[in-house]
């Protein structure tokens, strides 16, 4: 702005300087009049009649209509961008704050749609007319309709669509493990809260033992954490490890076990019989070295 008005200004001075000196003279300046523009519609139509093609309607196919009512999936659909974009901009304070009529990216999306309710509009118009004239309509086989934007432009859409989508998983996968992460904590510190609990019930009630004031130690079994769970666990151990205690020597007789002859069963083979259980005798070292001298 500043380099214009400098040079409007030194234009003004050489202009000034030459009107001093008489160098400009009658006729050099003239002073154009104001144009005028006349809203004559009765010509404009007049015009329009003289070059408008006077065909039938088939020959035409215009149809000028409202908008199709509009859908209630797609009323759902469009109440869903417009809150999905109300939460964009509360998240995001660096974008533009818009009204919801004045955002740029709702009326694409609501032109979009009054686009697609205008071309319904025509074909339940245009159908009915066309079959009330018995001509037959039908779809080809090779129909293709081309589209406003080519085909890179599409695929670098459908790519941005989709880096947006594994973005929005893997933002969705964060919030759900924080939200594991936040439960497993809360309930650790329930357990070791609960823990310490049952520890200071069970020193109190030791102390009482001591005391004197309670001779019994049915607390210990009467926990509040023994659970079905925890009690199927030890009762595991204690069948696959024992319940502790001295193992070494349990098999040796005592004089109780010695004296008792209760289970002793005593066994007389029958002569000139063999015992069918009997096993064969292995023979002796040198008889071994004997056969094997002999092979």
């Amino acid at each position: 702005m500043e380099s214009s008005d400098t040079e409007m200004s030194d234009s003004d001075i050489e202009l000034q300087n030459a009107f001093v000196k008489g160098i400009l003279k009658p006729g050099l300046n003239v002073a154009v009049e104001e144009k005028k523009y006349a809203n004559n519609v009765h010509l404009m139509k007049q015009k329009l009649e003289e070059f408008k093609l006077k065909l039938n309607w088939i020959e035409r196919l215009d149809c000028v209509n409202k908008p199709a009512p509009l859908a209630p999936e797609l009323a759902v659909r469009m109440l869903s961008e417009e809150q999905k974009r109300e939460n964009q901009l509360k998240n995001n304070k660096k974008l533009i704050q818009y009204d919801p009529k004045d955002d740029p990216v709702l009326n694409d999306f609501n032109r979009e749609m009054l686009f697609y309710r205008q071309a319904q509009a025509t074909v339940m118009e245009a159908i009915p007319r066309i079959k009330a004239m018995n001509i037959p309509t039908q779809r080809p086989d090779d129909y293709f309709a081309e589209m406003l934007k080519s085909d890179e432009q599409m695929q670098k859409i459908r790519e941005t669509l989709m880096k947006k989508q594994e973005q929005q998983k893997q933002i969705e996968r964060v919030k759900e493990l924080r939200t594991q992460r936040k439960l497993g904590k809360q309930l650790q510190i329930q357990n070791k809260l609960q823990r310490q609990k049952e520890k200071k019930e069970i020193l109190d009630e030791v102390k009482k033992v001591r005391k004197g004031v309670r001779k019994d130690f049915d607390f210990l079994d009467n926990r509040k954490g023994s659970s079905k769970k925890s009690l199927e666990k030890r009762n595991m151990k204690n069948k696959k490890f024992g319940f502790g205690g001295k193992k070494r020597g349990l098999k040796v007789n005592t004089r109780d076990s010695a004296a008792d002859i209760s289970d002793f069963k005593s066994f007389k083979p029958t002569k000139g019989k063999k015992m069918a259980n009997k096993k064969k005798q292995r023979p002796g070292k040198n008889r071994r070295k004997q056969g094997k001298s002999k092979k």
